[in-house]
């Protein structure tokens, strides 16, 4: 069992969960993750690993409630456990001294960049940071961010806060700068990392995207996660997550991920419906 040893709320749709993991502590790099599951029979999710403290052996996973499981998985509090936390696993950044690296953080996709942000800053990078998300009230660890980062910008769709523009506008400007670029690693909705590989294609920036695709196993065994980069199929559990944003088949990618919407959608309203049903019995 996997006990949470702390929980925070980053937005209204966003939690944070600290949890005691000592042996995957020991060995996690910074772009891999972890499978979780809430209970023994549960779906298992794929979660980017945002933090890590091997002294303590614990790790920080950040999520978004979009379907039945993480409405559970949110439910959760200090002192409870995970049924299972499987890892690490996939392939871990590439951590060397680039030069200039441009880190793009678009809502949840702030939280797995970070580490890695960390990583090529000590690596003796010069770190410069674009995050966003869609309101105010969805942007999270800008002030972990700047520790981390050289220089950051930041956006927020509507307006609502700093500069109103998406990411790919302050990535686009730098790119036209003439300031030179090495590298930009981009993670976020797939929308978003399909269009921070288009920004940077016509300037030829090598440009990393984390993939989140449908997985089951995490061990390369049930071809879930299966994507075309590069015009191969490729599978994000075990040649990745991390792949060449300019070489992969996005529309492909997002078809996939919308396979099973409708099944999530019910599975969603169901588990809405027994919550209610429960609170009904309790009152």
């Amino acid at each position: 069992m996997y006990r949470i040893t702390a929980r925070e709320d980053l937005a209204p749709v966003t939690k944070l969960f600290v949890v005691e993991a000592p042996e995957v502590a020991r060995k996690c790099k910074s772009g891999q993750f972890v499978i979780v599951r809430v209970s023994e029979h549960g779906e298992r999710v794929p979660l980017t690993i945002a933090d890590y403290d091997r002294q303590r052996g614990e790790l920080t996973i950040v999520f978004q409630v979009v379907g039945k499981t993480t409405a559970e998985l949110s439910t959760l509090g200090v002192g409870d456990s995970l049924a299972s936390l499987t890892g690490p696993l996939g392939l871990p950044t590439e951590i060397e001294k680039y030069g200039t690296v441009v880190m793009v953080g678009g809502g949840v996709g702030i939280a797995p960049i970070f580490p890695i942000a960390r990583d090529l800053k000590e690596a003796g990078n010069y770190v410069i940071g674009i995050i966003g998300a869609r309101t105010r009230e969805l942007l999270f660890w800008e002030d972990r961010m700047r520790t981390v980062t050289d220089e950051l910008i930041v956006c927020t769709d509507d307006g609502s806060y700093a500069r109103k523009a998406l990411v790919t506008e302050p990535l686009k400007e730098l790119c036209q700068s003439g300031r030179t670029i090495h590298r930009v690693w981009g993670i976020g909705p797939a929308i978003m990392m399909k269009f921070v590989s288009l920004t940077t294609k016509p300037f030829g920036i090598q440009t990393i995207v984390s993939l989140n695709s449908i997985m089951v196993d995490g061990t390369g065994m049930c071809g879930a996660c299966r994507v075309v980069v590069g015009g191969r199929t490729r599978f994000c559990c075990v040649h990745g997550p991390e792949f060449d944003g300019h070489e992969v088949d996005w529309d492909l990618l997002m078809a996939r991920q919308r396979i099973y919407l409708d099944k999530e959608k019910l599975a969603l309203e169901r588990y809405q419906q027994l919550c209610e049903a429960h609170r009904e019995t309790v009152h």
